[in-house]
């Protein structure tokens, strides 16, 4: 009678001696077929069309003709690098995600620290938080601008009861950049909400405990340990919310449509005017290819950065 002898499968050994489970060839290729559907949308929505733009920079394209046109080299990155209304307007997206930022990050801290020590109804609440986040931006706009509207507002309505002048929300410069943080704040802030709610709950619940013991209040728990332990999902936030707001577009066009005089357009909507009104498609393609570069640059720096910081914290 034979004996069967169960046998394991074999381990790679690293050369510092390590054993390292390695995927066989048919794990590698369940692999490969498993991320293949997402491969190929991410070359055609994504590499696609920024291989199409670049090569479409350098052409005086027009929207109205068919074909690239005639090749003008770098001339169209001169124009829009020496172009004073494409500054005017990467200042205004500058400017929205310096009044966006700040709310939406220590908002939705507050907010998830303030949901998590609800005992009763914390599903209800967490779910309210994120709502608006789903509603459409058009959606959205529509709520906010019967909000503004003189008058039969709700918000001028609001001013008017407590005897405060009512500002013109979408008439002028400063009236039209508080109605659309408002707006955003209100509508955005429901997703870093779900990311800090997320972090809070990997909080291990014996370390409250033991500072609870020894006498720590829930202000200082919040202070002395949920904070510190947030530090890296707030950094996280924080440039996902900065490039977020650098992208902004819909809101501004749709409740403001730039105005009043380009006084609020952010850079997205300038390269639209430009590209689809204007018909200047190569010169359009050029300033989406700028703006590239400095998304690419900021997320860059900030990589640079978290990294030196791990770099130093465990040396």
């Amino acid at each position: 009678m034979t004996t069967v002898v169960p046998t394991r499968p074999v381990r790679a050994v690293s050369p510092a001696g390590l054993t390292t489970d390695r995927p066989t060839r048919s794990e590698r290729r369940a692999g490969r077929l498993l991320t293949a559907p997402f491969l190929v949308i991410y070359l055609l929505f994504l590499v696609g069309p920024l291989l199409v733009g670049v090569v479409l920079s350098f052409f005086n394209t027009t929207t109205v003709k068919s074909g690239l046109g005639d090749f003008v080299g770098l001339s169209n990155y001169h124009d829009v690098l020496t172009d004073s209304l494409f500054w005017e307007s990467m200042w205004h997206s500058v400017l929205f995600t310096l009044l966006t930022t700040p709310p939406l990050v220590i908002l939705a801290l507050g907010v998830a620290v303030l949901a998590s020590r609800i005992r009763r109804g914390r599903l209800f609440y967490r779910i309210a938080f994120f709502v608006p986040y789903v509603v459409p931006s058009s959606v959205v706009t529509l709520i906010f601008l019967w909000m503004y509207t003189p008058q039969i507002g709700l918000l001028p309505k609001l001013f008017d009861a407590v005897g405060l002048p009512v500002p013109d929300f979408i008439g002028s410069t400063s009236g039209g950049w508080t109605a659309v943080v408002l707006m955003t704040v209100w509508w955005t802030f429901g997703f870093n909400f779900v990311l800090y709610t997320a972090a809070i709950q990997d909080v291990p619940a014996d370390v409250y405990e033991a500072a609870a013991i020894d006498g720590a209040s829930p202000w200082q728990q919040i202070r002395h340990i949920t904070v510190p332990l947030l530090g890296r999902t707030t950094s996280l936030v924080l440039i996902l919310q900065i490039l977020a707001s650098l992208k902004v577009f819909d809101q501004i066009y749709q409740l403001l449509g730039g105005g009043p005089d380009q006084s609020t357009r952010p850079v997205i909507e300038y390269i639209y005017d430009t590209g689809f009104t204007a018909y200047r498609g190569g010169y359009g393609a050029a300033a989406t290819m700028v703006y590239f570069v400095i998304i690419v640059a900021i997320s860059a720096a900030w990589y640079g950065l978290r990294r030196r910081r791990a770099t130093g914290s465990t040396a």
